[in-house]
């Protein structure tokens, strides 16, 4: 149950950054659309290549640490795992699930069914992913997740030494 609890706040934490980020406004996460769209809004002169690339690195960075860091805390000192097959383990299982939330969740419902992520200079322009595309890109990112996974394990390991 509490496994449950920690996956519902780590997802949590994932939706709140990206809802930080991209406030009511999708041209705040340009960097988050699909190439095409990117150059159609570049074209448009609603944004530049450097800015929407700096934009994605000013987030993405610290997204990913945060990520990180709450992922080996909550293995390591809520859940107190000391092995690596545990540890391996809940690293895999939080992070296909977070993969799935993006995918379903976010990318297929809420920036789907939301007007936050309509540009409205560019609402003929179509930006969302088919469910295809969707379950596609999350299935070969699962198999990527198993093996970032590793190297989750050993941090959550080391950080037991320590």
């Amino acid at each position: 149950m509490i496994l449950i609890l920690q996956l519902f706040l780590y997802c949590l934490l994932f939706f709140m950054m990206v809802k930080l980020a991209a406030g009511n406004n999708g041209i705040n996460c340009l960097y988050f659309y699909p190439k095409a769209y990117q150059e159609k809004a570049i074209e448009l002169g609603l944004a530049d290549e450097q800015t929407i690339k700096r934009k994605g690195k000013a987030f993405m960075i610290p997204f990913l640490i945060i990520l990180l860091l709450a992922l080996t805390g909550i293995i390591s000192v809520w859940n107190q795992v000391k092995d690596f097959k545990t540890a391996y383990w809940q690293a895999v299982l939080f992070l296909v699930v977070m993969n799935w939330f993006d995918g379903i969740v976010l990318d297929g419902i809420w920036v789907g069914h939301s007007k936050i992520w309509v540009i409205p200079e560019m609402k003929d322009v179509p930006y969302i992913k088919s469910w295809k595309d969707i379950f596609l890109k999350r299935s070969i990112a699962t198999i990527l997740y198993a093996i970032i996974a590793l190297g989750v394990a050993g941090i959550v390991v080391l950080m037991g030494k320590v």
